[in-house]
């Protein structure tokens, strides 16, 4: 059976993590033939988005056929995501399941016309908006979410078997501002590549990372990985918590991209023994990272970061944000409720003096984090195996 994925709403980013790469890498695992259909939208090192000079076919890194798709030509277009030849790229396929990445788009309408010609097609949809990420203004939630993109998710929605939201905010977005029949609507979490996780957590790669930043065996490592932007500053607040924590066996690593207004004060906070900033990594080594952790800890908004510690089976510390606690596994984690200093360092300091408290909290994310953010078995969940 063949499985088109169409990243047509948003981006799919070569070479990433994202759900956009993972569900398609092990639905071929599961033996389905893939293909991708997506935007010109692409990330570069810094994980700043820009667009491809053309469309074009390719085989990317999982051996799965790609076909980028450049827009029709004016601003509107691209703004409504209208493209060049979606019919045509989706007839030539011939999916016997299409699994729709958003339906911010207005060709989705192709996608209607080429279930409405082969019935036996079998339709899933993710959600990836919610009200952190869309919707922020009058115009975006009142005409484009609530007008346009919930005519778009309406089109479909008599091919669709699934929409799924990928946080429980996501499901209620879904729920809420589309209007999609609750019956209908699932939540199917991001997760973690369980090739990847299997080699982060051999013992010789995390005593290799530990020894490259002088971690030693016994210091207590906590990593936070990330965008370092004006809107996720909190990460300036755990490096701060760190320098006040008295013990010097307690060691920070922050990897991620500091946009240039912040590099100067990330520096200043820099201490070449307990905390170290080392800058981006490539998205298959940040699991390397996590894993080499006693303690991941995520003081800002959500990122894909949070499920792939949890599926590596690491403690955790998140900012809670409601529709956010799926990653609360019964123990696995802790939450933060305000931005200071204080707090985070006193979270910290309350996980270091009961180390009872930690060895469960640590049980409990190897036993059912690893379990639950599998990819493997998250891409078994969404095409309903």
């Amino acid at each position: 059976m063949k499985v088109l994925h169409l990243c047509l709403a948003s981006f799919y980013i070569d070479n990433y993590s994202y759900q956009e790469n993972l569900l398609p890498k092990y639905h071929k695992e599961l033996g389905y033939e893939v293909e991708i259909i997506t935007s010109l939208i692409s990330f570069d090192q810094n994980g700043k988005t820009y667009l491809l000079n053309n469309g074009g076919k390719y085989i990317n890194e999982f051996g799965i056929p790609v076909t980028r798709l450049e827009y029709k030509g004016s601003k509107v277009s691209s703004k409504l995501r209208q493209y060049k030849g979606t019919y045509e790229e989706i007839s030539s396929a011939k999916p016997d399941i299409i699994f729709i990445h958003g339906v911010q788009f207005l060709d989705i309408n192709h996608v209607v016309r080429y279930c409405k010609e082969h019935p036996e097609v079998k339709v899933f949809i993710d959600n990836h908006a919610d009200f952190s990420n869309s919707a922020t203004n009058f115009l975006s939630k009142n005409i484009l979410h609530k007008v346009i993109w919930r005519h778009c998710a309406h089109l479909i929605e008599p091919y669709t078997k699934k929409y799924y939201g990928v946080l429980p905010a996501r499901v209620d977005f879904l729920k809420t501002i589309y209007k999609i029949p609750k019956e209908k609507v699932e939540l199917l979490v991001m997760g973690a590549d369980d090739e990847k996780v299997t080699e982060a957590n051999n013992i010789n790669i995390k005593r290799k990372i530990r020894k490259k930043y002088n971690v030693k065996n016994d210091d207590f490592l906590i990593i936070t990985g990330g965008k370092i932007d004006t809107a996720k500053k909190q990460t300036l607040l755990l490096m701060q918590a760190i320098k006040q924590i008295q013990s010097k066996k307690i060691k920070l690593i922050v990897f991620g991209s500091v946009v240039e207004e912040l590099k100067e004060e990330v520096n200043s906070l820099v201490d070449d023994d307990r905390v170290q900033y080392i800058g981006w990594v490539k998205a298959e080594d940040s699991y390397k990272y996590f894993a080499s952790a006693d303690l991941a800890v995520f003081p800002g908004r959500h990122s894909v970061f949070w499920e792939q510690a949890v599926g590596i089976g690491v403690p955790c510390i998140f900012k809670y944000w409601k529709g956010t606690t799926h990653i609360d596994l019964g123990g696995n984690c802790k939450f933060l409720y305000k931005d200071t200093v204080e707090e985070i360092r006193e979270r910290i300091i309350e996980i270091l003096n009961n180390e009872e408290n930690y060895v469960e909290m640590k049980k409990t994310a190897e036993t059912k984090g690893m379990k639950a953010f599998s990819y493997a078995q998250i891409a078994k969940d969404s095409l309903e195996v």
